[in-house]
């Protein structure tokens, strides 16, 4: 039996003080014992967890806090130099935020009108839409109050009402079965003429997924959301119904990939997954097959793969015993000799290398800050001059990014701002070093050591066009997958884990994209002979427009 564990509980003052004078006063009630020992068990713990050597007072913070944002605001507060990264307001008049946070989260900081909800009815795009015209007027007819003016169209009042219903709906048909007492013969009324051939409808396949591969949902709670609404559905029936379908969208997923290998810029990293196939006992029975190309490798990952490509972004997701360059390098296969080495966005680390294929090497600026943010407690002067200069950076894409500037001219814009922030801080960090100020074994040694080392790749935005800052939008497309890891926990066969990608890239791609993952995978499996026929067809981008054509063309 595992021991659960040590709980840090929060307890004020005031019911201190009470337990106190019961205690001195001999009155100790019996819930009393309980909070007591609650109270020395935290103690405890918190003791374990300073003396460990690892503990920073950051780490230490988050455990006992949560972690906060990583806002330079919230880590050096106010400063002359901060004001001064503020002194260009943008558009919006919402003054700077930090990008090193998730940046396509930025909203609007206007307060929204009263009673009118975060949604504007254009937002509801999947709604039915009704149009009510008036029952006696129309566009063209005379006024009726005046008698002299004329009625002409005018933007219509919109309502917008909601209803409750099962995420998975079903009927059940009821055919009249007649008997003659006589002969014997039966008489069953005939199957109504819009009912399908099968039990499971094609949109059953796509809400699941996205019920789970998409938000995180898994099969048993999905199972009882379902008998909840007292329309059951197994959770194996659940599987087998999107394993089924996951082999008619294979193809769009591997256009997906070819696509991707001709992308401008490439960003990867990846983090843990469990596959029970690939794991302890199940793993001794039958060994798989890859395992003999890498014998001496026990962990597993769900690599990330986003590329973007002529303004368009590509999700990818690939698990299983490779790491994030090896399956980078299998995407990159497909790449056209005739393009140019791409972009290619990482952290650090160096098995999120793409061996024996040439890619231009942009570090993360984000994983280069994080450093200094986790050990400003210890050096705050030193820390602040790092964090600054990086805000200095952040505003300026952000001024980029809000004008609408091109690639080059983002470039130049960064040449201009920015390249001067970068200068002094390369050679504030070196001096550091040279003149012997930090120790190079010191925690802030070896983050100034990490700037340093990679400070040709952390700084690729200031030489070459479209060069990103950071590998923030890989971090946000590897959420799905973590997200999936919390609450499924594993996949049990490798079949299972490359359906999930399957599902999980084509999900993420669409919500890169803008569209509706639902209508997406829903129009896949209909179209199943046309989309393994011509896949760059089906895209997430360019399916719409291709399906209109096929409908005006019939």
């Amino acid at each position: 039996m595992t021991k659960s564990p040590t709980e840090i509980i929060e307890v004020d003052s005031q019911r201190i003080e009470e337990l106190l004078d019961r205690a001195a006063a001999n009155t100790l009630r019996s819930e009393d014992m309980e909070l007591m020992r609650q109270v020395f068990a935290s103690y405890r713990h918190f003791f374990d967890l300073a003396r460990d050597k690892d503990t920073t007072i950051a780490r230490l913070r988050k455990m006992l806090f949560g972690a906060s944002t990583e806002k330079t605001e919230n880590i050096v507060g106010d400063s002359e130099a901060a004001q001064q990264a503020q002194s260009q307001p943008s558009d919006d008049g919402c003054g700077e935020q930090d990008a090193v946070g998730d940046r396509a989260a930025d909203e609007d900081c206007s307060e929204p009108t009263p009673g009118h909800g975060r949604y504007g009815a254009d937002d509801y795009r999947g709604a039915d839409q009704v149009a009510v015209p008036h029952p006696t007027l129309a566009a063209g007819d005379d006024c009726p109050d005046c008698g002299q003016g004329t009625l002409y169209e005018k933007t219509p009042r919109v309502l917008v009402r909601f209803v409750g219903q099962p995420p998975l709906q079903a009927t059940v048909y009821r055919m009249q079965k007649l008997r003659c007492h006589l002969c014997g013969k039966i008489f069953t009324a005939p199957q109504p003429e819009d009912v399908g051939a099968e039990k499971y409808d094609h949109t059953v396949a796509s809400m699941i997924a996205l019920l789970k591969y998409g938000s995180g949902l898994p099969f048993n709670r999905v199972r009882r959301l379902q008998g909840s609404c007292e329309i059951p559905l197994a959770a194996s029936t659940q599987w087998g119904i999107v394993d089924a379908a996951a082999s008619l969208l294979m193809p769009a997923y591997q256009e997906l990939i070819r696509q991707a290998a001709q992308g401008e810029v490439l960003y990867n990293d990846d983090t843990t997954v469990k596959i029970l196939e690939l794991m302890g006992q199940r793993l001794e029975k039958s060994p798989p097959e890859d395992l003999d190309q890498q014998p001496d490798r026990t962990g597993l990952f769900t690599s990330g793969v986003v590329a973007t490509r002529a303004g368009h972004r590509i999700a990818l997701f690939f698990s299983g015993r490779q790491h994030a360059g090896e399956n980078l390098s299998d995407v990159l296969q497909h790449r056209s000799g005739e393009l140019d080495a791409p972009i290619h966005m990482c952290d650090g680390l160096s098995r999120n290398l793409p061996q024996g294929l040439r890619t231009i090497l942009a570090n993360c600026i984000a994983h280069g800050r994080r450093n200094f943010v986790d050990i400003y407690d210890h050096f705050p002067q030193e820390c602040r001059r790092v964090i600054e200069a990086f805000k200095v950076v952040y505003h300026n894409d952000k001024v980029a990014r809000e004008e609408g500037m091109t690639d080059q001219q983002r470039l130049s814009h960064h040449q201009t701002h920015s390249q001067g922030a970068m200068d002094d801080l390369q050679a504030w960090l070196e001096q550091q070093l040279d003149d012997k100020l930090v120790e190079p074994n010191s925690s802030l040694g070896e983050a100034i050591g990490y700037l340093l080392r990679r400070w040709d790749s952390l700084t690729l935005f200031l030489r070459k066009a479209g060069a990103p800052l950071d590998n923030n939008l890989c971090e946000r497309a590897l959420k799905k997958a973590i997200l999936h890891r919390k609450n499924s926990m594993f996949y049990k066969t490798r079949r299972g884990a490359l359906v999930g990608d399957i599902y999980m890239s084509l999900i993420y791609s669409c919500e890169l994209a803008g569209v509706s993952a639902l209508d997406y995978l829903n129009q896949l499996q209909l179209h199943a002979g046309d989309v393994t026929a011509q896949p760059d067809r089906w895209l997430p981008w360019s399916y719409g427009e291709h399906l209109t054509a096929k409908t005006d063309a019939a």
